[in-house]
């Protein structure tokens, strides 16, 4: 079999948006189910899944799926950091204005942003972390940033409610090129207990914003949570983040491994986000990179079985099948709509699946 991508299955059946609701907004009600006939099977050889009679899958929607599995923070005060992330094999560079500069050199990680996100042409997302709303330096922050032709993301920290994601919004209306202003997106981090608790309306609070992510040091912070090695006290949070962040469609980033020479703890930690739904992980060193971003792409038992669903899935639509038994367990709609989304974020990370699976095929 040739390789099919998993978009190109789906032509028939991607849920059409309802027009009255926002971007972001899940849906009140299922939107109506497309009738769809069979074709009659091919007499020619197949060319991969779904090559004869494309099932449809109804409500699936992939579109909001991307790349972004590390997000690696560079201290924009540090020249040398920021020449070794222009080699960086992150999905995401997040050039720092924040945490990571000290309060004496904020002006000088300004003067030397523009000229990073310049250089950097590597073709990873490009985004910088400003200071956050309220701090009296966010401002300045995006005077400088917004100017660059090479900004994708802002990342916007210590997000307590909407009206700090709409203030940066409207500075970006106001203030970047017109040609600039849809292109780049939002990521709000949650890092307080009234951020968490206003979660959903950070969510839908601009069209702009893309993600939610969670900072576990900052949360701590203000709530007084006592960290532990098992990470059981964060498991609230996380949830409700990696949960809302794909109720509003958007991504979801996990918090940062502090320990960071420890390789088993990044594995733990990275592992465990994945399972509860993160779709990728913040980096503070360049040894988390490779680690974060191929623990952030379903393991070969796991892309296996989700192939071996859709093609499954594809080759009963075809009988007039809606269910059934693949290894003794039943499988029906949700599964197949899990099974997709597997292969969706394995074909982004740059997976053939059928070149991978031709054998299972």
């Amino acid at each position: 079999m040739r390789a099919t991508g998993i978009m190109s299955l789906l032509r028939p059946a991607i849920r059409r948006p309802l027009g009255h609701l926002s971007t972001h907004a899940p849906p009140s009600v299922a939107p109506p189910i497309l009738a769809h006939t069979a074709r009659p099977k091919s007499t020619k050889a197949s060319s991969g899944i779904g090559a004869d009679s494309l099932a449809p899958v109804p409500g699936l929607d992939l579109s909001h799926e991307k790349l972004r599995r590390a997000v690696f923070y560079v201290p924009c005060s540090e020249e040398r950091k920021i020449q070794k992330s222009f080699t960086s094999a992150a999905d995401c560079i997040m050039y720092d204005l924040e945490d990571g500069v000290s309060l004496n050199r904020k002006g000088q990680a300004r003067n030397l942003v523009l000229d990073a996100l310049a250089a950097n042409t590597r073709g990873a997302e490009l985004g910088v972390r400003i200071n956050s709303v309220g701090s009296g330096l966010e401002l300045d922050d995006l005077n400088v940033v917004l100017q660059s032709e090479k900004l994708d993301v802002i990342l916007v920290p210590k997000v307590d409610s909407h009206r700090e994601v709409e203030h940066v919004a409207q500075v970006i209306d106001s203030l970047a090129p017109a040609h600039r202003r849809d292109k780049i997106s939002i990521i709000a981090a949650i890092e307080t207990a009234r951020g968490l608790v206003n979660i959903r309306s950070i969510a839908e609070a601009d069209r702009r914003v893309d993600a939610l992510l969670f900072a576990a040091e900052d949360y701590c912070a203000d709530t007084g949570i006592i960290r532990t090695p098992a990470r059981s006290e964060l498991y609230y949070a996380r949830s409700v983040v990696s949960t809302t962040a794909h109720a509003y469609r958007l991504q979801a980033i996990d918090m940062v491994t502090m320990d960071f020479r420890d390789a088993d703890v990044l594995r733990d930690e990275a592992t465990e986000g994945a399972e509860m739904g993160f779709t990728g992980k913040q980096v503070i060193h360049p040894a988390q990179v490779d680690a974060v971003q191929q623990l952030f792409v379903p393991p070969h038992a796991i892309l296996s079985r989700a192939w071996r669903i859709v093609q499954g899935y594809q080759e009963h639509y075809v009988m007039g099948k809606g269910a059934f038994d693949l290894d003794g367990k039943a499988i029906d709609m949700p599964v197949v709509k899990w099974a997709y989304r597997i292969l969706r974020r394995a074909e982004l990370a740059g997976i053939d699946m059928a070149a991978k699976f031709a054998t299972q095929s």
